[in-house]
């Protein structure tokens, strides 16, 4: 029996109910609830990289008709408590910032006064009357100035700019070296992005004097954890603070942490006693929101002559840029403790480094560990080159196969309930590898750059509460749910995701059907208001399935519970064994087949809610039921991408001829999201792949803050994404879901540095770091040439 026949309303191919309202212009983001007269906020940034801010007049500025007022850092620290993260966690500096600096900037673009004002643009005027005294400072702009000895320090509080340093040994590398054919170097160079949604960052806050509470409205993936962050913030008690999220204009991570801007106009509402919005435009959002990536990583693989890796080495440092809004090693230890993937590596060891530089802060971009899938196979491919060896035949020589499962990595993770030998396998046999190495042999012969990628992912999902205890970060994995049957039939759930254009509506309305035993189109979800949603802790991870839909899954079968047990009562049986609810009506068993009761939904919800007496012993009134849940520490899905490539070697272009995908998410909910959210994942990891990079100049100049430096690839850069599903069901996870939101990216970030690499061979030069521009490959051809010339010469 396949994964979608044990079930109804999971694995339906429902359209996304959200699009309705998207297509007729009818979604309602920030911009659309802000009343009109409502105060508007700009900000002042600062155009240096490190400056000490010596004085700040806003005599001019505040003189400007229409302006309400100016604040500086000092203004806001008397209203709001700083931001402190020390988590116990050895070779783990503890960091703290002011809402906004006070004694000195350390990116370009740092917020350093803000301007209210009657309309944005009298604010944007008056923020270009504030003048403002620097004492500019020696700036470090990239990881080796920042570590060198005398480097100046980004934040003065500590020691040293290396913030964060944690190593792990496991087994015995010395000897595996020992005995080891070669001992292959490999570097990788993830280079800076940022998320560019399409709604960049914004709020309204809104202070009630009377009521002594804030209401926020703002675009965030975790509604609950941002509302304790800004009441802790400002002093008061989470009673006193609703957050609401309407409709999202995405998000990719970059709208979980409480920014500073947001919790100064928070502060400024209640300070003025008015509602302010904030809306930043595209410079700001591309200069100062939030940043990732920026990683390099280098492994030492000691190897046997067939390729078979007895030890791995891992050296990783992570630019993080000027500020933490997070712990400091939280992504990159991900990225160390998964690395190893679906190979089997019992020698392992990681020495990580995360250092502080004159740039904005990094935060976690869909797919934070997007790095690992790369380092890992293009090691593999590393060591196929060195060795002369089939780069196949050496994935299959370390591989993990079904009879190695469950395996424990060298770190201690677990791997269960994955098929990655499985996806490999499909990839290679629908790729049709020796058909294309004839081609490409021919397409060699005719000086033609061709190659296939292979790229196989294992992706961490769940990210259970004991995986942050074990990770020494603070903070829960648990979600939450509630399902309430009114007492006319209709159904309605919770939980405390919410939505940045993933399309959860119908999924989660899916899980909470089957969960029932009723249509999904009579389950309504509500997200993204703390009033009404259960605590839970957000939208990140690729947790909306796992941890979202199953939720809604379990508190939905325990509503069905209290409703078979009606439903009992009202038959005249002493129990509900033998009943089921099917499509919303209740089905008793007899004679080997199921049989309508007459009983529907709504008749027992009248029941239960308007004619309590007559309930079964022990059965309270009413249908609202609650539930909380928190996941395994981790779960993982796999995929094998692979991928065709062609590259002009006189302009250096990248022309992708074929790209598939062979992909097991566990058990589907709605194969039309996971399809979008896979196509989706894929052009992601390829526009990263291929074409962006936020760029600083040695002085820490932001270089990329307009679209037209930082380059987003388009549909007619994207292949056409070929999916072959090889789902297979978790165990341990309600209805077997694995979750697949981030996988694509590590997949196309991996298989395209793999695909050039196979097509640049011939030249004896490797793509080392990423983007794979057309002047970085034009480059690496040239290097070829001129070492051919010179070989020819002596």
């Amino acid at each position: 029996m396949s994964v979608a026949a044990k079930f109804s309303q999971i694995g339906k191919p429902l359209p996304r109910r959200e699009d309705r309202r998207f297509l007729l212009g009818k979604g309602r983001y920030l911009d659309d609830i802000v009343p009109p007269g409502v105060a508007q906020v700009c900000f002042l940034r600062a155009p240096h990289a490190h400056a000490r801010i010596v004085g700040i007049d806003s005599t001019a500025a505040c003189a400007l008709p229409g302006v309400i007022g100016v604040f500086t850092g000092r203004d806001l620290a008397e209203w709001t408590t700083p931001l402190r993260l020390a988590p116990p966690i050895e070779g783990l500096h503890p960091v703290e910032m002011t809402t906004l600096p006070i004694d000195k900037v350390r990116f370009h673009g740092d917020p350093v006064a803000v301007v209210v004002a009657r309309d944005r643009y009298v604010a944007e005027d008056a923020v270009d009357l504030i003048e403002v005294a620097y004492e500019p400072l020696p700036c470090v702009a990239d990881t080796a100035s920042a570590l060198a000895p005398g480097a100046a320090r980004v934040d003065e509080s500590l020691p040293d700019n290396l913030v964060s340093h944690q190593s792990f040994s496991a087994g015995d590398l010395a000897a595996r070296r020992a005995e080891a054919a070669r001992v292959i170097e490999t570097t990788f160079d993830l280079q800076r992005h940022t998320h560019v949604p399409l709604e960049t960052r914004g709020c309204m806050a809104d202070w009630d004097e009377g009521r002594e509470h804030l209401t926020m409205q703002i675009g965030t993936q975790v509604p609950h954890p941002l509302r304790g962050q800004l009441a802790g913030r400002l002093g008061l008690s989470e009673s006193q603070v609703t957050v609401i999220s309407p409709d999202v204009g995405g998000a990719f991570g970059q709208k979980i942490a409480l920014y500073r801007e947001e919790l100064a106009v928070a502060a400024l509402s209640r300070h003025l006693g008015q509602p302010l919005h904030w809306r930043e435009d595209r410079a700001e959002n591309l200069m100062a929101a939030s940043h990732a990536r920026e990683t390099r990583c280098v492994t030492r693989a000691a190897v046997r002559g067939d390729g078979r890796i007895l030890g791995l080495e891992l050296e990783l440092v992570e630019d993080f840029g000027a500020y933490c809004f997070y712990p400091a090693n939280y992504m990159a230890r991900v990225i160390a403790m998964i690395l190893t993937g679906p190979y089997r590596i019992a020698d392992y060891s990681f020495d990580v480094k995360v250092v502080l530089t004159n740039k904005c802060g990094n935060g976690p971009m869909r797919a934070p560990m997007a790095i690992t899938s790369w380092v890992m196979d293009g090691t593999l491919d590393a060591v196929a080159r060195e060795l002369g060896l089939d780069a196949v035949e050496v994935r299959r020589i370390n591989a993990l196969g079904p009879g190695d499962l469950p395996y424990t990595m060298a770190t201690g993770e677990v791997l269960a309930d994955i098929t990655s030998r499985e996806t490999l396998e499909g990839a290679v046999s629908a790729i049709d590898i020796s058909a294309f190495r004839a081609r490409q042999a021919r397409a060699r012969d005719e000086g033609r750059l061709v190659g296939l990628g292979l790229c196989t992912v294992v992706e961490s999902t769940t990210y259970g509460s004991q995986f942050y205890k074990a990770a020494g970060i603070p903070g829960s994995g648990h979600e939450a749910a509630w399902v309430r049957i009114e007492p006319s039939g209709a159904v309605n759930a919770s939980v405390g995701l919410m939505g940045t254009g993933q399309g959860y509506e119908t999924p989660l309305a899916q899980a909470v059907a089957e969960g029932l035993g009723v249509s999904a189109e009579t389950v309504t979800v509500h997200m993204g208001h703390t009033d009404i949603a259960p605590y839970g802790m957000g939208s990140r991870g690729a947790r909306g399935a796992t941890a979202g839909g199953g939720t809604l899954y379990l508190c939905a079968r325990k509503a069905q519970e209290k409703v078979l047990a009606i439903a009992a009562g009202m038959l005249s049986l002493n129990d509900a064994r033998g009943l089921r609810l099917r499509d919303g009506h209740v089905e008793r068993r007899l004679d080997d087949d199921w049989q309508p009761t007459g009983l529907g939904l709504k008749d027992i919800a009248q029941r239960a809610y308007l004619d309590p007496t007559a309930l079964p012993d022990k059965v309270a009134p009413g249908l609202d039921v609650s539930l909380t849940y928190d996941p395994p520490p981790m779960t993982y899905s796999n995929a094998t991408h692979a991928c065709e490539v062609e590259i002009d070697k006189f302009t250096g272009r990248i022309d992708i001829r074929r790209y598939l995908v062979a992909e097991d998410c566990g058990t589907v909910i709605n194969p039309l999201v996971v399809e979008g959210q896979q196509h989706g994942a894929v052009a992601m990891g390829l526009s990263g792949a291929l074409f962006e990079q936020v760029i600083y100049d040695e002085t820490g100049q932001n270089l990329s803050a307009t679209l037209a430096d930082y380059l987003v690839a388009t549909a007619t850069e994207l292949p056409k994404v070929e999916i072959i599903p090889m789902h297979t069901p978790n165990r341990s996870t309600p209805a077997g879901i694995k979750g697949m939101a981030e996988g694509g990216i590590m997949g196309a970030i991996g298989v395209i540095a793999n695909a050039v690499n196979d097509a640049l061979a011939p030249l004896g030069v490797t793509a080392t770091r990423m983007p794979l521009s057309p002047q970085y490959i034009r480059a690496l051809v040239r290097e070829a040439d001129e070492n051919q010339e010179r070989t020819g010469e002596a």
